[in-house]
């Protein structure tokens, strides 16, 4: 059933010239029908050298957004248009706009995971793996408000030591879920184990990592490290790459506050499936559209980050 529905799909790629961009925490049966995998800026930022009229972007709809900002003249599609993102709903665009301009005097640094109306209002986006960056690349004497992610603010804000940083309160759900008396159990059941962490999560979760960083960085870091197991403290969508990229290797999901409802996983991201993939390809919608003078407001604010050396 999953290799007809598989040969469909490329069937229609081909008829389509359609690629289809996955993000790491989508359904492993997803992301094998994938032409590029990958966290959500990085896939998007390919989508503008990809040889195609039509993306389909696997993943939440900021992520289908942010390919449209970058690749006007592409038609991007998303198969699940009510797949959300936590992190990005907890910043409305209308009400972040009314706390900026509390803050006359600062700059703004949105974390990629927002809404295309909130990268309008944002002078520059960075990712997780470039925030610590980013907010370096600002003069120490500049204030800055930082959205949406508290906690990802929170852990920069730790290592630059700045007090000008105002954080914007939002957070992603399921980061927010990991226990730290969990894991540190699990790390005395594992005493080998390294602990790697996605820095969306609570600050004490944070501090007991041996590698901080985003979905990309944490492959790059299994890979390269000696270790032979790992505690991986992010949606467990990502340990399917992780097992096919070093299946020697053992790879062990931290637990959350509820081990029984699954909450490391992103439910959202689950909703992609090879049904509305193959639907979304033979009617081509549903189709992100924004207005111009919209995306050309966010389109800067991530050309800025993209800029930055």
């Amino acid at each position: 059933m999953v290799e007809n529905l598989q040969a469909r799909i490329a069937e229609l790629k081909r008829e389509k010239h359609a690629v289809i961009l996955a993000h790491y925490y989508t359904n492993p049966e997803v992301q094998a029908v994938a032409d590029f995998l990958g966290d959500s800026l990085a896939l998007s930022v390919q989508a503008k050298s990809v040889d195609a009229e039509v993306i389909l972007f696997a993943g939440v709809h900021f992520m289908a957004e942010t390919a449209k900002v970058l690749c006007p003249d592409k038609k991007v599609l998303i198969p699940c248009p009510e797949a959300g993102c936590s992190l990005a709903e907890s910043c409305d665009a209308k009400a972040f706009a009314a706390f900026k301009a509390q803050y006359p005097d600062h700059k703004v640094v949105s974390y990629v995971n927002t809404t295309v109306g909130v990268k309008a209002l944002t002078d520059i986006c960075c990712t997780s793996s470039n925030a610590l960056q980013v907010v370096e690349s600002i003069p120490a004497d500049q204030p800055i408000i930082f959205a949406p992610d508290r906690n990802l603010g929170g852990y920069i804000k730790g290592k630059t030591g700045r007090t000008n940083m105002v954080l914007w309160d939002g957070a992603c759900a399921v980061h927010e879920q990991f226990s730290l008396e969990g894991l540190q159990a699990l790390k005395a059941a594992h005493p080998q184990a390294k602990v790697v962490v996605h820095p969306e999560c609570k600050r004490e979760v944070v501090a007991e990592g041996d590698y901080v960083g985003s979905t990309a960085g944490i492959l790059a870091y299994c890979g390269q490290s000696d270790a032979e197991e790992f505690i991986v403290v992010t949606e467990a969508g990502i340990l399917a790459e992780m097992e096919k990229h070093f299946p020697e290797k053992k790879f062990i999901p931290a637990p959350t506050f509820d081990a029984a409802c699954r909450c490391n996983e992103c439910k959202d991201m689950k909703k992609v499936t090879l049904e509305n993939i193959i639907s979304t390809l033979e009617t081509l919608s549903p189709e992100i559209v924004m207005d111009e003078e919209t995306r050309k407001a966010a389109e800067r604010s991530i050309l800025n980050m993209i800029a930055i050396k």
